[in-house]
């Protein structure tokens, strides 16, 4: 065994939603711990989903009453923690006497609104579309009922700032490469795969050449590489999984608007699935998902002519303003690791969203718990039962506190009334940009706009109101590593910047990181 070994009560592997989420529950209860994450944090499922903090309407036919009961009360608890990345939201979903008989759609809204309490959003009810509608003039009635929109991306990297603040270490691009056990704990070896470190300048190359690997000695280890959860057992921990998982892809495409309204709609369609068409970062809108059957490395994802074409029939089928795939600004992929409950292959769209988790603590062993499955809205959920389950092991961790805990720049009342303060603040900022960084950042802007009187103070623009000052501050604090780390999840700028801005923006990241290691150095 190595001699220079650091030792932690728990160690996480993964950075996605439910490995921060647990990194944050778990040193929020006085344990030590380390999270490791072989990319950038949120860089794969968890950046890559719907971006909705809701309970699930469809899963009702699908009699996943539970996890709709308890995704509609997280619901409720996750809007009132971050009201600057989540904030209620309003679908309208048009009726259709061909897929779904309206008395079938009251009944579910009615259950959507009764069975959990609601204290932020409005109940459902029924509407007529008129001649103003963004759909077709064929479709006269519908409904009207409340979810919540969430930054899918910015959720990971608050849990996991949130999580630093009370402690943890977090590790993004650290890959673990092995966990055995000996002697009553987890002894695992992690690799750095910051690429920066072998084209950087003689003084960061010695810096780090003693650090490419670096070893951790852990009372728990958890498993919560999301769809990697299973293959870890046969790359990394090296016996059997107890759980295999079944990959679905789910793809997304943004196009320009296609209407003014506030309002998102959920489409139904033939093959009874539905379609969202969200508005997105005030230019667009963001539609999806599908549900295709994944065989390969997740991280190779990519949405496919197949996926376009449906994603484009389905509005185009709604929707007075028609699209195409030469309409595309952007489009993603995200596979989601799904629990097979009885190893059947059914529809993907029946398969369960909910969580499952597994404890194999054999005696006199250390224990390791892998997490099979969930979605973004139960997160918290899991990683405090996560954090339940393996409280036994430390007699000194404390309870459960992040049902009341507020994330990262949270500390607001309302996004207009923290506009309204810093317009009075900081009247020299536009407001376009006081209602990006509300959106992102509340207060936590505070620590690039605290010593700034003026719009030069914030150094270089470069482009869409991306200044000097808050690129430094997400390399500083938000362990952003590059570009694409910035425009496309700390914001979501990558929609509006063009190829020389990205590469003058990926020349600055660049230099301003070689500049901070070698004045560590």
């Amino acid at each position: 065994m190595p001699t220079d070994v650091t030792d932690v009560d728990v160690l996480v592997i993964g950075g996605g939603v439910n490995g921060v989420g647990i990194a944050m529950d778990a040193a929020g209860r006085g344990l030590t711990v380390a999270l490791c994450e072989m990319h950038d944090l949120a860089s794969a499922t968890s950046s890559n989903s719907s971006k909705l903090i809701h309970g699930g309407l469809r899963y009702l036919e699908h009699y996943e009453f539970s996890l709709v009961r308890k995704a509609l009360a997280e619901r409720e608890v996750l809007l009132a923690g971050a009201p600057h990345i989540m904030w209620p939201l309003r679908f309208r979903l048009p009726h259709q006497p061909h897929l779904r008989p309206a008395w079938m759609l009251r009944i579910g809204l009615y259950l959507y609104d009764h069975l959990a309490k609601r204290k932020h959003l409005p109940h459902s009810h029924s509407l007529r579309f008129n001649a103003n509608s963004p759909l077709k003039n064929t479709m006269k009635m519908g409904f009207e009922y409340s979810d919540g929109w969430v930054d899918d991306a910015r959720l990971v990297v608050l849990c996991a700032m949130a999580a630093r603040q009370h402690g943890a270490e977090i590790k993004p691009r650290t890959r673990c490469i092995q966990a055995t056990r000996e002697q009553g704990a987890w002894h695992v070896t992690l690799e750095n795969t910051d690429t920066h470190i072998n084209t950087g300048t003689e003084a960061v190359k010695q810096k780090y050449a003693g650090a490419k690997q670096e070893h951790y000695r852990a009372k728990v280890l958890i498993n919560a590489a999301g769809p990697w959860a299973s293959s870890l057992f046969n790359d990394v921990i090296t016996q059997p999984a107890p759980q295999q998982l079944r990959l679905v892809k789910g793809s997304h495409i943004v196009v320009p608007r296609l209407h003014d309204e506030p309002h998102a709609y959920i489409l139904q369609h033939t093959d009874n699935r539905i379609v969202f068409v969200i508005p997105y970062e005030q230019q667009f809108s963001l539609i999806g998902t599908t549900d295709v059957d994944y065989h390969g490395d997740p991280a190779h994802v990519a949405i496919d002519a197949t996926e376009v074409d449906y994603l484009c029939q389905v509005v185009n089928a709604h929707f007075k303003q028609q699209i195409g795939p030469n309409d595309l600004v952007w489009s993603y992929s995200g596979v989601r690791p799904l629990v097979e409950e009885d190893n059947t292959q059914g529809d993907a769209q029946t398969t369960s969203r909910d969580y499952t988790f597994t404890l194999d603590a054999p005696k006199r062993t250390a224990p390791l718990l892998s997490v099979f499955g969930g979605k973004l809205t139960t997160y918290r959920l899991l990683s405090e039962a996560v954090t339940d389950a393996i409280s036994p092991y430390f007699p000194h961790a404390t309870g459960p506190w992040t049902k009341t805990a507020t994330l990262p720049g949270g500390d607001f009342i309302s996004q207009p009334a923290l506009i309204a303060e810093w317009r009075q603040q900081y009247p020299w900022l536009s407001h376009a940009i006081l209602q990006r960084w509300a959106r992102s950042y509340g207060r936590l802007c505070q620590h690039f706009l605290h010593d700034c009187q003026s719009l030069a103070a914030l150094g270089e623009d470069f482009g869409a109101g991306l200044y000097q000052q808050e690129v430094d501050y997400l390399i500083a604090e938000e362990w952003a590593y590059n570009a694409e780390d910035i425009l496309w999840r700390r914001t979501k700028l990558g929609l509006v910047f063009n190829a020389e801005q990205q590469a003058r923006l990926q020349q600055y990241v660049q230099t301003r990181r070689l500049q901070n290691s070698v004045s560590i150095n």
